[in-house]
């Protein structure tokens, strides 16, 4: 890993995380274990939890702390109802947060936007601002790209990643949205306990 704890297999390393590919959490996985962490997709965080419990997944990252929320709240919970893991380490991973939106469409016509709701609560200044944007609450910010993308509806915007932008071709209408510039969520990174 390369921030604090030691944990490190040999080979290949299956890593749950909560959302879809292009989220934050893959941007963990990436600080944590480098090209030896092949992420694996969890609908959420109770999933995440028992995706490494069970075995289908060698370790598993989860969000527990961001700079403008505080506590995530729902994915500590899912920590807490198990003994079963162990934290071996954590990462912070630099959150940039984007209104994203089809190619060719322009802000004027939008009217709602889908994101997690720990990201919808970190741009609540930029949606207060903009008031014709109704807020959709989406599993992951990512996923809420991925959803934007398929649907084809020109009403329809995403608050999501660099990464969700790219890999869903989304543009992007404004940047830099989240309340405090220095927006960052701590990932803390878990195995199943031995013995």
């Amino acid at each position: 890993m390369t921030s604090e704890g030691g944990y490190r297999p040999p080979g290949r390393l299956r890593v749950a995380y909560q959302g879809e590919p292009g989220a934050f959490s893959e941007v963990a996985i990436a600080q944590l274990w480098g090209r030896a962490g092949d992420g694996v997709s969890r609908h959420d965080f109770p999933d995440v939890v028992r995706a490494v419990v069970d075995g289908a997944a060698d370790a598993g990252v989860l969000p527990v702390w961001n700079a403008v929320v505080g506590r995530i709240a729902s994915s500590v919970a899912a920590l807490r109802e198990t003994r079963a893991l162990a934290v071996v380490g954590e990462t912070e991973v630099a959150v940039r947060l984007q209104l994203l939106a089809l190619p060719g469409v322009p802000a004027s016509v939008l009217c709602r936007v889908a994101s997690h709701p720990v990201a919808l609560g970190q741009c609540g200044r930029y949606l207060a601002r903009h008031p014709g944007l109704a807020p959709v609450l989406a599993h992951d910010t990512a996923g809420a790209a991925r959803a934007v993308a398929e649907s084809g509806d020109p009403r329809s915007a995403a608050i999501a990643g660099p990464a969700a932008a790219e890999r869903y071709g989304l543009v992007v209408l404004a940047d830099r949205i989240a309340d405090r510039s220095d927006n960052r969520t701590r990932f803390v990174a878990v195995v199943r306990r031995t013995g």
